[in-house]
Order: structure tokens, then C-alpha cells, then sequence
């Protein structure tokens, strides 16, 4: 990491500020993006010349193999054409399936029993923590193209250290719901203008059984573009519904800042006000 990172400053690349794992060079059409993860990378630009001379620039230096155009990184399967980019993890939920030995069960139309609410403490029976977990973690990628899942995947993996059958059916409840939604995930569509950038936050209170603690959501959206999500216990106990909801948009607003900033820096422009409704209004 230590050389790559050397070598794309030496480019003439600048890492960026608010993730590290992002550089940028140039301007207007001649921006080049490039992602990094360990020692695969994602580049990223307008013009289709300056694309081909950095990578003829770094086979250089390093010995490395050009896989074209983005269709598979990291099991996200991705699809790019007119209308924009796709991502999904459909392969990797059948695999979830047969993990969970749910392949071919029947489908259901939620992820999650309304009103369900379990307890560490559960009488029920308990079952093998190991395989527990594996199925937990898995979802847990999952959620990376499948932001329908975020609140119900966060939920199970609360009864991690004592799982028992009562927390194993809620996990297979879930991949009911995966089972017939295996296509699933995020698109992005081309940007026609200025795009407007919104946040919505939300939380209920008290909602855990074990703790009292409230849970949080956010969501943050590049015009009708799903960019970030969130679901997630909060650290305090909150007294009041008005209390929970401060918490959670006092988080959301942290994080507005962190995207926002990236945004820009990325663009290379100062980002708008973002927007942030709290309550879901």
C-alpha cells in the first residue's frame, strides 16, 4: 500500500482528505478517479484516452492484468449501460441460500414479522452459534446492494453471542424474503444536471427490548440515487421520542458533513447545502 500510495502521488494524484482509499487528478473532462482495495482498483473518467494512458502508466510500474469495463468486484456483480450503472449481489444471496439450506423455499413478501420482538434472554431453544454467525456475517455483505435489509439484518445480529431457534427463524424469515427478491439491489442513474443531495433520518424509541435503547436510520440520496444507509442501536438510553429523534439527526447531520465534503472533493466543487428531514417529513 506504502508504494502504491507513493506512486500515484508521484502521478500526480492527491489522496483524498475524507477517504482514504480515493485519489484524484486532473480537471473538467480529464479527471481521472481511482478507488483502491488492497491491489485491485477501480479508475474512473471522462475521457477514454487519459483512462488507457494511466493504465499504460502503471503496467509500467507494476505487474497487473486489465479486466475493461467494470462487471465484478468483490461478488458485486455490476452492469453498465445507457441508462447507468447496476449493482447486485444476486449470486452471493443463492449462496447465502444454500448456506441457510433455504434454496427453493418459498417466498415472502417482508423480511421481518411486524412488531417482532426478541430478547437475549429467550426460553427457546438454543442452536449452533457458529452457523449463527456465518449466516449473520453473510447477510451482513449483502447489505452492501440491499439497504432493504439494513434495519432486519442489524436486528439479528444483536443475539450473536446466544443465538437460539427463536433469533434462527427470524434469519430464515429473511431469506424467505431474499429468495424472492434474488435481483435486487441499486441503480444509478446518469446525472442530467445539478444534482440535489438529501438526507432523511428517522428512529423509534425504546425499541429494544434488553437495553431500551432506540434505534437510528438514515438514508442519503444523490437525486433519486440511494448513496448511503444506516440502521443502528444508539449508545444512551433516551427518555422521550423528541430525545431519540435529536440523537439520530445529530448523527445523520455528522455523516451529511463527511459525504458532502467527499462529494466535493470528488467533483472538485463546493457541494450545496444538503438537505436533511428528520422524521421522515
Amino acid at each position: 500500500n506504502a508504494k502504491l500510495d507513493a506512486t500515484l502521488k508521484e502521478m500526480g494524484f492527491q489522496q483524498s482528505a475524507h477517504e482514504a482509499a480515493m485519489y484524484r487528478r486532473g480537471s473538467g473532462q480529464a479527471v481521472l478517479l481511482v478507488g483502491v482495495y488492497v491491489d485491485d482498483l477501480i479508475i474512473v473518467g471522462a475521457d477514454a484516452e487519459e483512462v488507457e494512458k494511466f493504465k499504460a502508466a502503471m503496467k509500467q510500474r507494476f505487474d497487473m492484468s486489465d479486466l475493461g469495463l467494470l462487471s465484478f468486484y468483490l461478488g458485486i456483480e455490476v452492469r453498465q449501460d445507457s441508462s447507468g450503472i447496476t449493482l447486485r449481489l444476486a449470486h452471493y444471496a443463492k449462496r447465502i441460500l444454500e448456506l441457510g439450506g433455504m434454496e427453493g423455499c418459498n417466498p415472502v413478501h417482508t423480511p421481518m414479522e411486524e412488531k417482532l420482538k426478541l430478547s437475549r434472554d429467550s426460553e427457546a431453544e438454543e442452536v449452533d452459534p457458529t452457523h449463527y454467525r456465518r449466516l449473520v456475517g453473510s447477510l451482513r455483505y449483502l447489505v452492501h446492494t440491499r439497504p432493504d435489509l439494513v434495519f432486519t439484518v442489524e436486528y439479528v445480529s444483536r443475539f450473536m453471542e446466544l443465538p437460539t431457534a427463536e433469533h434462527l427463524q427470524a434469519i430464515k424469515r429473511i431469506l424467505h424474503y431474499i429468495a424472492g427478491t434474488l435481483d435486487y439491489g441499486l441503480h444509478y442513474k446518469r446525472a442530467s444536471g445539478a444534482m440535489r443531495f438529501i438526507g432523511y433520518c428517522d428512529s423509534d424509541l425504546a425499541g429494544d427490548v434488553d437495553t431500551s435503547k432506540s434505534t437510528s436510520g438514515t438514508m442519503f440520496f444523490l437525486d433519486d440515487c440511494l448513496v448511503c444507509w444506516q440502521s443502528t442501536k444508539q449508545k444512551v438510553v433516551t427518555l422521550s421520542s423528541c430525545e431519540a429523534e435529536y440523537i439520530t439527526a445529530a448523527s445523520a447531520a455528522t455523516q451529511r458533513l463527511w459525504l458532502s465534503r467527499l462529494l466535493g472533493e470528488l467533483l472538485g466543487s463546493k457541494v450545496d447545502v444538503v438537505q436533511l428531514k428528520v422524521d421522515s417529513k
